[in-house]
């Protein structure tokens, strides 16, 4: 009998792929993106250190509009690179998250990288 596979999962093991070879530093950390059905979330982290040094999303306070579309993605990637470059971060490595670089996980690194990201 078939079994219909988890998308979660899939997206899980398909991270975990990715991840084996994408790992941050403190020269050039790691932008890190998840994508929920109502929000989107961006990290830069130095995996060395384990330590979370940038964040953006679209649940913040100041954040205005819906967090489920492509313009919001945009913002939170502006967002995300504007505080990374305040903290003298300019280079990064992407991490799409296991999720397929389309949509909304594109428009935020494009996003990211008009804004003064390099990767």
């Amino acid at each position: 009998m078939f079994k219909k596979e988890d998308k979660r999962a899939t997206r899980v093991r398909r991270h975990a792929r990715v991840r084996k070879k994408v790992s941050g530093t403190a020269e050039r950390p790691r932008l890190s993106v998840y994508r929920s059905e109502k929000n989107i979330y961006a990290q830069i982290i130095d995996d060395v250190n384990g330590v979370t040094l940038v964040s953006a999303s679209s649940v913040e306070k100041d954040f205005d509009g819906a967090g489920s579309n492509k313009d919001a993605a945009a913002k939170v990637g502006v967002l995300v690179a504007k505080k990374a470059l305040d903290k003298g971060i300019k280079a990064v490595v992407f991490d799409r998250g296991g999720f397929i670089y389309h949509g909304r996980i594109e428009a935020l690194a494009q996003a990211a990288r008009e804004a003064g990201l390099e990767f």
